[in-house]
Formats: structure tokens, C-alpha cells, sequence
């Protein structure tokens, strides 16, 4: 938790009026899907956490759901016909689910990811439904991680509901959804990890960590009788700081913005993710972007790719936490938060992690020394050999690149409830060009925003370009929110983002650049992904961010040229008047 910003800034007043809280009679609706509970004057993680949100340190659309509940957004939608230049525009939601168990109906879904494999398909999302719906809600509706099945190749979801999570008088899921996929011994596996925290009325008494978890899911069958099997939660980490500090209960760290990527030849499955938390003694924040690792196969830990088994935050207590596997970022010195990370791995096995440095704390000079410290994107390379089981066998880093950006996180977007906006980097590693990329949305060029990339060598980070390339072939406008996951079989990228057309409008689509050389310098051909466009000032949303703070996409891959990948494209959608997760297919 960097040190930010005085209280009575503008950026303050502004987020106040943005994160809005329902009031009622001394209660405050919370989220992690619980009743309105009366707000308490005790210090608990949550309280600690929460009371710091918005002021001295800025976080996640699952953490404003964790902290917030519902929040109030706009009306109805107007939509106009955009050409149609992918391919069909599918709601992975019903909006027949969107309705807790008292009749009331939740408006938003948003904070997408996807993955695919063969003839099946998994998106998660943030889902409203959670703040109106308690414990023992027909399909885990009191779960902020929704999630839908393809099994036609994406043509097709059925909505599940939330997450399984049988001890939902205790914890439960909170929104950031990553969705990845495994097939191993002829079975197709997804996993879908989320924040994963106590409940509100349960008190935190019996343990006050914040967790990231995810389901194993198996998939079976076709047509008619195809299926998604899901396992309870499995803790992939938890906090590795408390304090009892003044005599309080224990007062945990707070994990955020976790996102996974998986080794298939070694059976690995790594989740990145940022540690909100603070020294011993509560005198000062801290701020840690981190590594987990589960054995999905490798064998190592007995793990399998049906019961995963990782490595930290499934051991310790809130007063004996377990340490992190492996810090990629420690606290910055002058205060700047780093958030946003994401990873990804080669074919040896290394890993890289990306994340936005100075994010948030830019913004009026919070972070020392201030207008002098630049806001970053930064590389960093894990080597296979320091990915060691059951511990890490190195501390940190070997190879580290940053480039300089020009942030969009002071930009009001018109229609977008979420202040700031980020920048955070999406990374995918092209094997074929020893090539690992990042993209982010980027105001150096256009005040709307381009879609930058910047590719480094393998291993050694050394761009491979003297600037970023610019993706978007429009360079007016406003692009942001980039999604970048892998590649296909050739190695090329598939980049996808927002779009609009003018700077003065909040009509908004999808665009992708499909097949992108990481290592060309050119702007690629543009493809249009929504078949409608949405009025993001005309649509209604119980959650903030109301289209997310990031949206997805997956590449699959065939044995040969023929028929060629499948690319999945994952983002919130509101042509029907209310964010919901949509998905679109295209080759390449």
C-alpha cells in the first residue's frame, strides 16, 4: 500500500464520488457475496484494507467489490449496427441467472477472461449477482466469479453460475477472474482462479488472510451431455503478512489482480499477483508483486492436473503466515505502487511477469521523489532453473527491462466509472520469434490512447524495436484495455482492445490485430470483433468498474496449417443495457 495522496486532493473527492456506497439505517452493503452487514468500528483486515482503498492506495474491480458491494451506475443502453467482421457476437451469461434468490435482479458483469482447448470453452467474470444473493444460493449465485461452458468451440455458453465453494459461511470468491487450460491423459481440465476471502457477518475470526483460490474443472462429453465438473476452492497463496500489533486480532495483507499462466511441458501452473500489506508494527505499507506455483503433473509436490497441489498459502496461519515463493517486485523505496501483474511462459520453461510501476501514485506527486519518478511497464525474466519445488532456489529476479510510458491513468474516460484507469502491460512469449511481448494502452501519440507493443529478446530483455509499435491502425479515438495471452502456431500474436471511432463519443467496440510478428515494426491490419457497438453513458451496472479493468484472449492451436487457430476474444459488453461477458471466435 504505497503512500499516495493527501485525503483532501482532488483524486480523492473524485474517487469518493466515483466508488459510491449504499447507506441505509447504519448499514453498508458489502460484497463477497453477503447480506447488508452493520459497518464496525473494529480494526480487521478488511476495515484496515478497505478504510486505504481509494485514498492512499488504488486496487482491482474484485477488490472495490470486496470492500464496496454494489455501486451505482446509469440507465438504459442506445446502440448502433457496427460492420460485422469476426464472427458471432455470443453472451457467455444468461441474464436469467442475474437474479438472487429474493427476486432481485443484479445489473453487471464484467472482468473477463477466457480459455479454450479442442471443442471446449471457459469465460469468467465479475458477477453482481453476489452482492443480493447469500450462502446456499441455487448455483453458488452468492459467488462474485461467474463462469460459462462452450462445448461447440465457443458457438454456444451455458452459464453456471459462481464458483463451488461449500464453505461459503466462511469465504468466499471475489471477481479477478484468470481462466486457463491443461490436457493431460485425453482429458481437458480449466482452471479458474479468483480472489478468495472471509465473509463479512463470519467475523475472520478463525483465520484474517486474504487468499488467491482457484476450481479444477474437468470437461466431458458433447452436445447434450457435455460437462463441466468443478472442485471446491484450492488456495493457490495467501498473505504472508499479519499483525497483531496494539494488542488487535490479526491484521492480513491483501492479495489483488491475480492472473495465470501454465507450463504444460513441466505440469506447472503459475499465478501472478500484487500483495497489498504494511510492516509489523502498522507504521508503514507495503507492496509486493509475487509468484505462486502449483504441480499440475510435475509431480514434485503430488499434485495432479484433477487435484493441483501448491506450494504456498495452503500452509501457515494468520499468526505464522507462509512466505511467498517467489517476490518479483519488493516494496519500492519511495512509496510508487506497482499493480497489474501478469506472466508468461516459454517452452523452457522460464517465466516472465510484468506489471506497471507507479501506478496510481503518480498521480499529484504521491510517491517520492514524485513528478521525477517515471510511470513503467517493466519485463522481468525467471529462469526455469530458480523455479525449484517445493521452494524457489533464487530470490528474485535475473534480467529486468522498463519502458517508460505516457499513462492514461488520469484520464476520465466518457462513460467508464472506474478513476484512474491503468496501463497495466499483457505479455504473451512467442517461442518461433524468442520473443516475449507486452502490450498496454499508452497517450505518448493520441490523448485517447494507442495500443503500444514492445517486444525484448528472450532472456537477455533487449528490445528488439528502438520504440513501441503501434497496433491500432485508427489514430484518433480512444484504444485501451489491451488483451494478449499467447500465440499461435506460427508464433505470431493475437492482440485485441476497446475501441472508438471519436474522442467525444462513448460508443465502443472490440478490435483485434490478428497474426502480428512480435518482431515486425509496422502497424498490422485491424479487424472489427463486435457485430454491435454499446453506449457505455447509457448503461447500467452495479459494479465499479462497470466494462472491467481488463479484458481476454486465447489462441488455440492444431497439429497443422489446417484449419489453423481458433482465436477467443472475452470482454464486457453492454448492447443489451447491462455489462454482460461476450465472446467471439475468429481464425488466423
Amino acid at each position: 500500500m504505497s503512500r499516495f495522496v493527501n485525503r483532501k486532493s482532488i483524486l480523492s473527492v473524485m474517487v469518493a464520488f466515483t466508488l459510491v456506497v449504499a447507506f441505509a439505517g447504519g448499514l453498508v452493503l458489502r460484497g463477497s457475496g453477503t447480506h447488508a452487514v452493520r459497518a464496525s468500528g473494529g480494526q480487521t483486515t478488511k476495515s484496515v484494507f478497505c478504510s486505504k482503498l481509494g485514498k492512499t492506495i488504488q486496487a482491482s474491480s474484485g477488490a472495490q467489490m470486496y470492500c464496496f458491494g454494489a455501486q451505482a451506475s446509469g440507465a438504459s443502453t442506445h446502440i448502433r449496427q457496427a460492420t460485422k467482421s469476426f464472427g458471432p457476437n455470443v453472451n457467455a451469461a444468461d441474464p436469467n441467472e442475474d437474479v438472487s434468490p429474493t427476486g432481485v435482479r443484479a445489473y453487471g458483469q464484467s472482468e473477463t477472461s477466457v480459455a479454450a482447448s479442442g471443442r471446449y470453452a471457459v469465460e469468467a467474470w465479475n458477477d453482481a449477482t453476489a452482492f443480493f444473493s447469500t450462502c446456499g444460493a441455487p448455483q453458488n449465485k452468492d459467488q462474485a466469479t461467474g463462469y460459462g461452458f462452450s462445448a461447440n468451440s465457443g458457438a454456444s455458453y451455458t452459464d453456471l453460475g459462481g464458483l463451488p465453494n461449500a464453505n461459503c459461511n466462511n469465504t468466499s470468491y471475489g471477481g479477478d477472474p484468470s481462466v486457463e487450460t491443461l490436457t493431460s491423459g485425453g482429458k481437458t481440465y480449466f482452471y479458474v482462479s479468483s480472489l478468495f476471502n472471509c465473509n463479512s457477518f463470519a467475523g475472520c475470526s478463525a483465520d484474517a488472510r486474504s487468499h488467491i483460490a482457484m476450481s479444477a474443472c474437468v470437461a466431458s462429453g458433447q452436445g447434450s451431455s457435455a460437462a463441466l465438473t468443478c472442485s471446491q476452492p484450492i488456495i493457490i497463496a495467501s498473505s504472508s503478512e499479519c499483525s497483531t500489533a496494539f494488542g488487535l486480532p490479526p491484521i492480513c495483507s491483501f492479495l489483488d489482480k491475480d492472473f495465470l499462466s501454465i507450463d504444460t511441458k513441466h505440469g506447472l501452473l503459475y499465478a501472478s499477483f500484487t500483495e497489498f500489506g504494511f510492516t509489523p508494527d502498522l507504521s508503514a505499507s507495503t507492496n509486493l508483486i509475487e509468484l505462486a506455483v502449483c504441480d499440475i503433473g510435475n509431480g514434485a509436490l503430488g499434485g495432479t492436473a484433477a487435484a493441483p497441489v501448491c506450494t504456498n498459502g495452503s500452509s501457515g496461519t494468520a499468526l505464522a503466515p507462509a512466505a511467498p515463493y517467489l517476490v518479483v517486485a519488493n516494496t519500492d523505496p519511495a512509496g510508487c505502487e506497482n499493480e497489474g501483474a501478469y506472466p508468461a511462459v516459454a517452452a523452457t520453461g522460464d517465466v516472465y511477469v510484468a506489471y506497471e510501476h507507479n501506478w496510481a501514485s503518480a498521480l499529484f506527486g504521491g510517491c517520492f521523489p514524485g513528478p521525477q519518478s517515471p510511470v513503467q511497464n517493466v519485463m522481468n525474466y525467471i529462469p526455469a532453473s530458480c523455479l525449484t519445488l517445493p521452494t524457489a532456489s533464487c530470490s528474485g529476479p535475473a534480467a529486468t527491462n522498463t519502458v517508460n510510458i505516457t499513462s492514461m491513468q488520469g484520464a476520465f474516460i466518457p462513460g467508464y466509472n472506474r478513476f484512474p484507469m491503468n496501463d497495466f502491460p499483457r505479455l504473451a512469449v512467442s517461442n518461433a520469434r524468442t520473443t516475449v511481448s507486452m502490450v498496454w494502452n499508452d497517450a505518448r501519440y493520441n490523448i485517447g490512447g494507442d495500443i503500444l507493443m514492445q517486444s525484448m529478446n528472450l532472456v537477455t530483455l533487449g528490445n528488439t524495436s528502438a520504440a513501441p509499435v503501434v497496433l491500432n491502425s485508427d489514430r484518433g479515438g480512444w484504444h485501451f484495455l489491451p488483451g494478449l495471452r499467447n500465440t499461435n502456431q506460427n508464433g505470431q500474436l493475437n492482440v485485441s482492445w476497446y475501441s472508438r471511432s471519436s474522442a467525444n463519443t462513448a460508443i465502443t467496440d472490440v478490435t483485434a490485430a490478428l497474426d502480428v510478428n512480435a518482431r515486425s515494426t509496422a502497424t498490422p491490419h485491424n479487424i472489427l470483433v463486435t457485430t454491435v457497438s454499446s453506449d457505455w453513458n447509457s448503461v447500467s451496472s452495479d459494479i465499479v468498474p462497470n466494462f472491467g479493468d481488463y479484458t481476454d484472449n486465447y489462441t488455440t492451436n492444431t497439429a497443422s496449417n489446417t484449419p489453423g487457430s481458433r482465436n477467443f476474444v472475452a470482454w464486457s459488453d453492454g448492447r443489451l443495457g447491462v455489462p454482460q461477458p461476450f465472446c467471439s471466435v475468429a481464425f488466423s
